[in-house]
């Protein structure tokens, strides 16, 4: 299907479709040196995270979600992103001594 305001591909029916369309889609914009992750046919993270139109993630080194973008494409904030993503490689701050003395009060 083509023509203005149409999707360029349909919309794949098993996930094999789904994983060559992602396949085409990488390689067309030179992402495939990135990891890609792909969502099941039943579309379970999408409807989890709200993910429709488009929506930007950041998973975090913990596994958790470091940053949520608002739904877009108003909510698409690719600086947002960015600047989570520098704050979350900076290094972490020096762990405090655990048995250090008490600081000293002067009368």
């Amino acid at each position: 299907m083509t023509g203005r305001g149409a999707p360029l591909v349909q919309e794949p029916v098993t996930l094999e479709e789904r994983q060559g369309l992602a396949k085409q889609c990488t390689t067309a914009l030179k992402l495939d040196k990135l990891p890609t992750l792909i969502d099941e046919i039943e579309d379970g993270v999408a409807k989890a995270y709200a993910a429709w139109p488009d929506r930007l993630y950041l998973v975090g080194k913990d596994g958790q979600l470091a940053y949520v973008g608002g739904p877009g494409p108003a909510g698409f904030k690719p600086d947002e992103l960015e600047s989570a993503i520098k704050k979350a490689l900076e290094p972490p701050p020096p762990p405090t001594p655990k048995n250090s003395p008490a600081p000293l009060h002067r009368p």
